[in-house]
């Protein structure tokens, strides 16, 4: 897959290509970065409990 992008780049120099492959891939991870992982965020819950969300009660105290 790789190969096949790096012929289809625009260029024949070397610096050209390496450039182009450059400004492919920020692109893509501007893409992903502002377009896909805000979308993808309230579908995919990291943050929240699984269970009810309560926390856990603090152990008994020994009343010394």
């Amino acid at each position: 897959m790789y190969a096949w992008i790096w012929r289809h780049l625009p260029g024949e120099r070397l610096r050209t290509k390496a450039l182009a492959a450059l400004a492919l891939a920020a692109a893509a991870v501007l893409l992903l970065w502002y377009v896909v992982f805000p979308w993808l965020e309230p579908k995919v819950q990291f943050d929240r409990g699984v269970v009810d969300g309560a926390t856990p009660s603090a152990p008994a105290s020994t009343g010394r």
